[in-house]
């Protein structure tokens, strides 16, 4: 079973590829994010293994949960449900400009690949627990993945 990464560079070249197809007219498939607000939402996600937005602590209860998830998701090789909830950080509610939102997001995946390379993703996730580069790469990799199936591409 192939297991797709953000730190495999045909993968990161697939999903950049896919944002560009992107246009400002995208439909979406489901949730309530129309697509700009979805570029701006996968730049915000970015930015926490960036260390660039720091998570809120959660209960206990939401850290197994959260950690299950994470394991269920690379055992499986699940999707993210549709409509699963986030933190309020990173809920985009607002309107955003299209290109300025991929442009973002383009910039963003750069210093990401950037980080990577450098070996400075941190250690640890608000939800997710302890993380290896294996993992960030693995999800980050599956949530612009579910995204972008969210607008058909």
């Amino acid at each position: 079973m192939v297991r797709k990464s953000l730190h495999n560079l045909v993968c990161f070249n697939e999903i950049i590829d896919r944002i560009f197809q992107l246009t400002e007219d995208s439909q979406k498939k489901w949730g309530k994010m129309n697509v700009s607000q979805m570029l701006c939402h996968c730049n915000l996600i970015l930015q926490v293994p960036l260390q660039k937005i720091d998570l809120p602590k959660i209960n206990i209860f939401f850290e197994t949960i959260g950690w299950a998830t994470k394991i269920e998701m690379q055992f499986f090789n699940n999707g993210i449900p549709k409509n699963m909830p986030t933190f309020k950080k990173l809920i985009v509610n607002f309107e955003c400009d299209f290109n300025d939102s991929r442009s973002q997001l383009l910039k963003t995946l750069d210093e990401y690949r950037l980080a990577y390379e450098n070996h400075h993703l941190p250690q640890k996730h608000s939800l997710f627990g302890n993380m290896t580069e294996k993992d960030w790469g693995f999800l980050e990799y599956k949530h612009l993945n579910h995204h972008l199936k969210q607008f058909n591409v």
